[in-house]
């Protein structure tokens, strides 16, 4: 901000990941920030004690597994970048580009100066939030108001388009009467549950929201090595983490011997779907994984919480305009609150970050509420729309795979799965494409980058010595390469065969 009439007192509401981004970029323009949240303060300690004593009800991914993809990575780093150090203060890991080489392509790496920039940062969602949180706190201009419940949105109508003026806000408990406070800007950031959608509604303001159902839950659980025991190596024939077809899963390390597993079902198979509710069922199906193997056992780890399950999983986009007019000036929408996508692909954390960003700027460059929220807009569609779609086609590509399976289909027209032409060379090149990542530096680069979101989705796609390493691939192994992206490991009937033998052994 160039003057200080410029000045805004901004109202946050949301204190997660996307909510503490956005206060921070804020407050670095001089803002004054008030965050609102209806949970408890984070309490004092390490974290293991944040982890494990905080109670979060408003985040409900709070005790699932999440990594900072290389977008989000980078982003903190450039904005702030004496808060990385705390991170790895917090025992956060990074992971590098060449720490994610498969060993064929290790061997012949060589180094590009775009690889510095490509790396993962992992740690519990509660140490993200813990290190954000105390560094927000640090910042004068940040007013963190815990315990307290926003129940409604002020607006006033006096042009075409109404604004929001302001909250009624109480505190959770409702020993004290409701009371309103004003702000120049709200801030929706309250994620998937946010009630502001209500409000619209109540005030004839029509959201525009696709929603679409990715069909599936998934059940995570934390355990930790005993002592004496580390880390397995990575091992490419036994990967910790992949797709079985009807079953994904993934290892996700931590710091302190810690560690968590998430199994992915689809909602139809009921057995599976029952399975990996129940904790010991949720370890006989990790047992029967290759990629998991080397981690879990008696002899080697022990859960340090029962499964965490989540349902609900949908790829959701809300337009707050209506004939290309914002529906209410000063109101902002940002991360799950306005866009979801699946969490199974860890990307929504980043997607945030990316709009707290695009928000950052649009305030920073303010000129007036209308032109604030064009600009707005039009950068989330730019800049977030394509990962949306992308992540969307996935999980519709997905459930086709899991349907075909679950009804004893195979994916082949010669045992009765028949598809046209054209959506068979689709499907043939998509897997050029992950076998040729697999034997090619420059193609496993690229998906890198799109992975991490450091370019639009397919990006890569249009480089042209990529393009003639995917077609020599597709040339060469042809149908070989059917079911490259389904890893080793047991057909759905194996384990299922599998859960009920270890049942009957448990039980006899």
């Amino acid at each position: 901000m160039n003057t200080q009439e410029a000045l805004k007192n901004i109202a946050i509401v949301g204190a997660g990941i996307c909510g503490l981004c956005t206060a921070l970029g804020l407050s670095k323009q001089g803002h004054e920030i008030t965050v609102y949240e209806r949970d408890d303060p984070m309490p004092a300690g390490d974290p293991d004690e944040i982890f494990f004593d905080w109670l979060r009800r408003g985040a409900s991914q709070f005790k699932h597994p999440h990594a900072f993809l290389a977008v989000m990575s980078n982003l903190l780093t450039q904005q702030f970048p004496d808060l990385i150090e705390e991170f790895w203060s917090a025992g956060a890991r990074k992971v590098s580009f060449e720490d994610m080489l498969p060993p064929t392509l290790a061997r012949q790496y060589e180094a590009a100066p775009e690889d510095s920039t490509l790396w993962l940062l992992m740690c519990r969602r509660a140490t993200m939030e813990m290190v954000l949180r105390r560094y927000a706190e640090r910042q004068t201009n940040i007013t963190f108001e815990s315990g307290t419940r926003i129940n409604a949105m002020v607006i006033e109508r006096q042009g075409p388009v109404p604004t929001i003026t302001g909250l009624v806000k109480q505190e959770r408990s409702g020993t004290t009467p409701p009371k309103t406070v004003a702000a120049d800007i709200v801030i929706d950031a309250a994620g998937r549950g946010s009630p502001f959608k209500k409000w619209f509604q109540q005030e004839g303001l029509p959201i525009d929201t696709e929603s679409h159902d990715a069909e599936i839950v998934y059940y995570t659980r934390h355990y930790q090595f005993k002592p004496g025991i580390e880390e397995p190596k990575r091992d490419h024939k036994t990967r910790s983490a992949g797709d079985l077809g009807y079953l994904k899963y993934g290892v996700f390390p931590g710091s302190g011997g810690h560690f968590s597993v998430i199994l992915c079902v689809p909602c139809d198979d009921q057995p599976l779907y029952e399975a990996v509710k129940d904790d010991e069922s949720f370890d006989r199906i990790c047992l029967q994984i290759p990629g998991l193997v080397p981690w879990l056992g008696d002899d080697k780890a022990v859960a340090t919480t029962p499964t965490l399950g989540m349902g609900n999983i949908k790829a959701v986009w809300s337009d707050f305009r209506e004939n290309g007019a914002p529906l209410l000036l000063n109101y902002f929408a940002v991360g799950d609150a306005a866009v979801r996508t699946n969490p199974l692909y860890g990307r929504g954390c980043s997607t945030g970050a990316i709009h707290s960003k695009i928000l950052i700027d649009v305030i920073e460059n303010w000129q007036d509420p209308v032109t604030a929220a064009n600009d707005f807009h039009e950068a989330t569609q730019a800049q977030l729309r394509p990962i949306w779609q992308a992540s969307l086609d996935e999980d519709r590509a997905a459930i086709k795979r899991a349907k075909a399976i679950l009804q004893k289909h195979a994916l082949s027209e010669s045992n009765g799965f028949s598809k046209r032409l054209s959506k068979r060379l689709i499907s043939a090149y998509g897997n050029a494409i992950t076998k040729a990542s697999q034997q090619h530096l420059r193609v496993f680069r690229g998906a890198f980058r799109t992975f991490n979101l450091m370019e639009p989705p397919g990006a890569f796609l249009k480089d042209f010595q990529t393009q003639c390493l995917i077609l020599w691939t597709l040339i060469k192994d042809g149908g070989a390469n059917k079911n490259i992206r389904i890893v080793p490991g047991p057909d759905r009937a194996e384990m299922i065969d599998a859960i009920a033998i270890t049942r009957e052994k448990a039980a006899a």
